[in-house]
């Protein structure tokens, strides 16, 4: 199991960066309220049907449209273009100076499940602790990394400014696997099953998206974790 991987892709970071300075409004508080404290928050660039809405419909990949915010960013619609696999979620996340994203789950985001989850740090400082199965992941500018979001994961902004990543969830194929895989820097941890809790908290962010797709991924995660609780009887 890859827990996360640093991937050699070419970024024009530079350019992002100058395109981000246009915004001066419109992000949207994280969805997910329970799972962080401070400020979090989205400027939406791909979403479900390039609607406003940002809450992920998972297994759907193929309804995800460009929002019109992308017309900001070329840069940023340049860089998925040039990655030769199935683009799903694309956007900014800005974690504000002294926030916290508790620790968490995203059910099934993990490379071996056929989904990755890529950050490119915009705009960060060497006070963010971003940890992945309680292994620290230090993300500089310009670079790409892969993060297992399938494993814990939890963010402290403890510097003095925010910290802003663009983040793409992508389909996995051949290219994709190469690049991650093909990495001089890359953790790995044995398969293990899940730990109840950790298994309750993917149950109930996955009710939260209220989709057809996430209420049946919940119910089949409800009956592991029985499973799971029964063995222990």
């Amino acid at each position: 199991m890859v827990i996360y991987s640093k991937v050699n892709l070419a970024v024009p970071t530079s350019q992002i960066q100058d395109q981000l300075k246009q915004i001066k409004s419109d992000w949207i508080n994280h969805f997910n309220t329970a799972h962080y404290q401070g400020s979090w928050t989205v400027f939406p660039l791909r979403t479900p049907g390039g609607a406003d809405s940002i809450i992920p419909d998972l297994g759907a990949a193929d309804h995800y449209q460009d929002h019109p915010n992308m017309l900001l960013f070329p840069a940023v619609k340049q860089l998925i273009n040039e990655m030769r696999c199935e683009i799903m979620a694309v956007r900014l996340l800005n974690l504000a100076a002294g926030a916290v994203i508790k620790q968490h789950c995203d059910a099934d985001l993990a490379f071996e499940k056929g989904e990755a989850r890529l950050h490119f740090p915009l705009q960060t400082n060497p006070d963010v602790a971003f940890y992945v199965n309680n292994d620290r992941v230090i993300m500089n500018e310009g670079e790409c990394w892969y993060i297992n979001a399938n494993l814990p994961h939890r963010v402290t902004n403890f510097g003095h400014s925010d910290r802003i990543h663009l983040v793409v969830d992508c389909k996995v194929n051949s290219w994709l696997e190469h690049f991650i895989l093909d990495s001089k820097l890359i953790a790995h941890a044995p398969d293990q099953k899940r730990d109840p809790e950790l298994l309750k908290q993917m149950i109930a962010a996955l009710k939260m998206h209220q989709t057809a797709h996430s209420f049946k991924m919940a119910t089949e995660f409800q009956k592991e974790y029985d499973d799971l609780i029964n063995s222990k009887a």
